[in-house]
């Protein structure tokens, strides 16, 4: 850390776009997150230069950023970028009393000129050949595959299926990231707002509200949530009617997790819910399930579960094979990242890994926003296209 916070940056905004600009016109790999509820912007850089894969035995690891895929590739080996530097900015005290513990920058340059450098350092999907080909999805097309689902459902093959979608949203010429952080930042302070760009890799932006691990001293977290409606009204927690269908949906989730902790003999946990909860503008059900490591004597409790749950059938459906194979034969998606997870690894004491959802892939001209929806027996197809333009719209109205 240096005390050598320039005087001309006068502004979060300008502070954060000239750091940023620098690290990423580097070849850095960078994360900027915002935990939900709290007043901490954290930044962590890698300055390696590589690519990084690591096993994802949070125990071992190094004070770092994880990033996994949706699907298990290369024997199930994560992304991780290990902090080189790392720093906590204060969202409620002044820039220039913090330059003791923030980093000082390498070059100053006008707004304009960061938000440019930025744009071109994001990366191209079409010339990565990991990432694959990405394919906006029409409203006949999701419409149909909800329907498959439905059937597939019906016929006894899935309990439940979650298929996926692609939007794609042009950038306009004045799209600037961290106006787009900072937006995001105020207005979603329930989520885990996120940034991070892994070059050759991807550059994403979202505000997850699914937290899939935390551990924390002796203590381990994880919840269930899913069931989508739209917030109405002026106190919408009391406004909400959970149909039997969205009920069901969130309760086979909580089922998925308790069947994990029966596979590794864990009996004693706490679980409270479920309960109307509020992210963005969409109320969704949660059930909260809370372990004591140390009274259980299970330290490595984060990893087995992260290992267990991944992907959850929050994301992907149950059971959870012939859940892969109906979206691998007809979803057509590459998700990449998207439904994946993220998020710090022991830092400061803390992991807190978030399912990656609420999410854009972000390219120089183009953002690709993803969105599932939970589909039972009772799904009816068009609502289930109305519920991912819902939440394709919580990141892309603050991409301007």
């Amino acid at each position: 850390m240096h005390k050598a916070l320039d005087l001309k940056i006068e502004s979060l905004e300008h502070y954060l776009g000239c750091l940023l600009s620098w690290h990423l016109k580097e070849g850095h790999h960078v994360a900027v997150w915002r935990l939900p509820k709290s007043n901490f912007l954290q930044v962590l850089i890698d300055k390696s230069g590589k690519t990084k894969r690591v096993d994802p035995i949070l125990e071992e690891l190094p004070s770092g950023f994880i990033v996994h895929p949706f699907e298990d590739q290369q024997d199930q080996k994560a992304f991780f970028l290990e902090a080189d530097s790392y720093f906590k900015i204060d969202l409620n005290i002044p820039l220039a009393e913090q330059a003791d513990q923030i980093d000082s920058i390498k070059e100053i340059k006008s707004l304009e000129e960061n938000a440019g450098i930025l744009r071109k350092s994001f990366v191209n999907p079409k010339e990565q050949h990991t990432l694959g080909y990405y394919k906006a999805c029409t409203k006949k097309d999701f419409v149909s595959l909800v329907q498959k689902g439905i059937e597939a459902i019906k016929s006894g093959q899935l309990n439940k299926i979650v298929p996926a979608r692609l939007k794609k949203k042009t950038l306009s010429e004045e799209f600037d990231l961290v106006q787009s952080i900072k937006s995001l930042v105020y207005t979603y302070p329930n989520a885990f707002i996120n940034f991070f760009h892994i070059p050759g890799v991807g550059t994403w932006l979202g505000a997850s509200p699914e937290i899939l691990i935390q551990t924390r001293g002796d203590a381990f977290y994880t919840m269930s949530l899913a069931g989508t409606q739209k917030a109405r009204g002026d106190n919408p927690l009391k406004n909400a009617a959970w149909t039997q269908k969205e009920i069901e949906e969130q309760a086979l989730v909580s089922r998925y997790i308790v069947d994990c902790f029966k596979k590794i003999r864990l009996r004693e946990y706490d679980e409270q819910g479920p309960k109307t909860v509020l992210a963005g503008n969409l109320l969704h059900l949660r059930s909260d399930f809370k372990v004591d490591m140390k009274a259980t004597n299970f330290p490595q409790l984060g990893s087995v579960m992260l290992k267990l749950l991944h992907p959850t059938s929050a994301v992907c459906g149950m059971p959870r094979n012939k859940a892969f194979e109906f979206l691998r034969e007809f979803e057509k998606l590459n998700r990449s990242l998207f439904a994946g997870y993220i998020g710090p690894a022991n830092v400061e004491g803390e992991t807190s890994i978030f399912v990656n959802l609420r999410t854009a892939m972000l390219t120089e001209k183009e953002a690709f926003l993803f969105a599932g929806a939970g589909v039972t027996e009772d799904s009816n197809p068009e609502k289930e296209w109305e519920e991912t333009e819902m939440k394709c719209e919580i990141i892309g109205k603050h991409l301007k």
